[in-house]
């Protein structure tokens, strides 16, 4: 089934509303998934539709806040892997953002239901060279990264 929503435009429903959009991120344009949960009928909540506003109106400044956690959840995985102390070449010594910028490739940006958390919740979806199955989430309340994991913390 498809729809055309007021501000998330046209959408197809597959258990969750979905459609692909181009968005830049870190000046280069990038084809994502868009994903909204939603009932079959297309009923969005008002919080999901001020959460994804107020994500694409900050979208240019919020970029750059992504990068420092997703550093510090990759330093952390590779301590806890004990990758610091035995060389794996899917984990190589990365102490700054710069380098993390070519490890990580925008995937999705994920609006959930608006009743789960208070605030504008907004996850940002990430695939990333040194995990492939599980690549990388952000969650976003009010604009500000509160989670950084796997995928899964955000889908």
């Amino acid at each position: 089934m498809k729809i055309n929503d007021s501000v998330f435009g046209e959408l197809e429903y597959d258990y969750v509303w979905t459609k692909e959009i181009t968005i830049k991120f870190l000046e280069n344009e990038k084809k994502i998934s868009l994903i909204i949960k939603g009932d079959e009928e297309g009923r969005f909540d008002e919080e999901q539709y001020l959460a994804y506003q107020a994500l694409i109106q900050s979208w240019n400044q919020l970029q750059q806040n992504f990068l420092q956690p997703i550093l510090e959840y990759y330093q952390q995985s590779r301590y806890e892997l004990g990758y610091d102390i035995a060389l794996n070449e899917n984990y190589p010594l990365v102490e700054t953002t710069d380098r993390i910028v070519d490890m990580i490739e925008l995937d999705g940006i994920v609006v959930p239901y608006g009743d789960i958390r208070e605030g504008r919740d907004i996850g940002i979806l990430f695939n990333c060279t040194w995990d492939n199955e599980n690549g990388v989430g952000l969650r976003l309340l009010n604009e500000e990264v509160v989670e950084v994991g796997y995928q899964d913390i955000v889908i």
